[in-house]
């Protein structure tokens, strides 16, 4: 098998577009920029994203992209799920027993008026009252 007659297949090549060099060449005259204005002249060159004075795309959109890195927390209020109040130590699973929570869940915060009362019975630090951070 030889390697002495590797030719480029018949029509797969165009010549290089020669633009400015005379009316018989087909791009004379404007050079194929169209008529007048700012994308004729030489050094034209609009932004990224321009798009003519129209309100770009990229700014019409909403602004995406950003998570935090701090999961938020499961909230339960204590005055609508008084079963908790009567639990003797609060955990992820003790709470589990009395309320349906998802298994994804794994940081609790308790909130309402009673909440103070239930700092003692905390056994878990992945659940937090409205009073502490």
């Amino acid at each position: 098998m030889g390697l002495e007659n590797l030719q480029k297949a018949a029509g797969s090549t165009h010549s290089t577009k020669r633009v400015g060099r005379g009316q018989g060449s087909g791009h004379g005259k404007t050079a194929s920029r169209g008529g007048k204005g700012q994308t004729a002249r030489t050094g034209s060159h609009a932004k990224r994203g321009f798009e003519g004075g129209q309100q770009p795309l990229q700014r019409r959109l909403p602004k995406v992209g950003f998570t935090s890195k701090f999961e938020k927390p499961y909230v339960i209020n204590v005055e609508k799920i008084t079963a908790i109040k009567d639990l003797s130590e609060i955990t992820l699973d003790s709470i589990r027993s009395v309320h349906k929570i998802s298994t994804s869940v794994k940081k609790v915060k308790l909130i309402g008026a009673s909440t103070k009362d239930l700092v003692s019975k905390i056994k878990d630090e992945n659940i937090k009252t409205s009073g502490s951070k």
